[in-house]
């Protein structure tokens, strides 16, 4: 009993996470005027809304052509098994700075990129390039700035990336161009103070906890 307890410890130590289904903005409706799209993040039982904010070109949603469809597989990664599943998009053209907002805080939030042709966008907080490959308009690399902070487009990036921590709002800033489209998502909301397993973690409990019960009743 004591050497599968101890097992159980070190598995778990040394668990590696497993890709998680991602959760991807529904963007619901517009306003020209405000410069503000509106949408909402359906997490478990959980709602979130999203609030972008600043110039666009256009906004699909509901319907129009499925700019994430041509090749679904760069959208995913070792820790997101699933892209953006709808039409919808957010098409920005004029540079500047944007910012989404959220109701409540998120963790680690992802940004879905169509056809960053060219085009220097920072962050101003670290991120990963989880996923990048050739998609709707084309191929191209995301190269991260030194800082980390943000990256340079060489070609049309198309992909995911990662933004490290929890946030209530994102503001960065990008470069004008034709367009280059974007949507929002996240793996999970902010959930301060609660230690959950992640999920291989929570495999690795079930399986030995049953081993243990099975020791218990053979003792």
């Amino acid at each position: 009993m004591r050497l599968l307890a101890t097992a159980l410890i070190a598995a778990l130590a040394s668990a590696p996470a497993l890709a998680a289904p991602a959760y991807w903005t529904d963007w619901t409706s517009t306003s020209n005027l405000a410069s503000t799209v509106i949408g909402d993040l359906t997490v478990g039982s959980t709602t979130v809304g999203v609030t972008y904010s600043g110039p666009y070109q256009f906004a699909q949603t509901s319907g129009g052509t499925n700019y994430w469809a041509t090749n679904p597989l760069i959208y995913t990664s070792p820790s997101v098994d699933s892209g953006p599943t709808s039409a919808d998009i957010i098409a920005l053209n004029a540079g500047g700075t944007k910012t989404i907002t959220f109701s409540q805080s998120v963790h680690n939030p992802l940004i879905g990129l169509v056809s960053w042709n060219s085009n220097t966008v920072d962050f101003g907080v670290p991120i990963n390039v989880l996923s990048y490959g050739c998609g709707y308009w084309g191929c191209g690399t995301p190269i991260v700035n030194p800082a980390g902070t943000g990256f340079f487009g060489n070609g049309e990036v198309h992909g995911v990336i990662e933004l490290l921590g929890d946030f209530t709002s994102i503001t960065f800033t990008d470069t004008s161009e034709g367009w280059h489209g974007i949507t929002v998502g996240v793996l999970g909301v902010t959930d301060p103070g609660t230690n959950i397993p992640e999920p291989a973690s929570l495999a690795l409990l079930g399986g030995a906890l049953g081993a243990l019960a099975m020791a218990r009743r053979k003792r």
